[in-house]
């Protein structure tokens, strides 16, 4: 098995892990922590892949996926502070 492969399938247990922590967070803020964390794993996944696979457009869509994931958790953050 190609290493790579195996960094994206330790990553996707993580993944697991956070959704679990996302489902049982006790507070609003720790599930908003755990889908941050759950997006920044997927970019991570799509740098391995554009790696593990040599096509340098999984790049450009990570970059386009953390961009947006950025505003959103933002979005959320105002929105929780009761900005919004």
């Amino acid at each position: 098995m190609n290493i790579w492969f195996l960094a994206a399938l330790v990553l996707t247990i993580w993944i697991v892990l956070a959704i679990i922590r996302a489902i049982a967070g006790p507070t609003t803020p720790d599930r908003v922590v755990a889908l941050d964390t759950i997006n920044t794993l997927i970019v991570a996944i799509m740098i391995i892949l554009s790696v593990a696979y040599k096509q340098i457009i999984f790049v450009d869509v990570a970059i386009v996926y953390a961009l947006l994931s950025f505003v959103a958790t933002l979005y959320i953050a105002k929105y929780l502070e009761g900005g919004i």
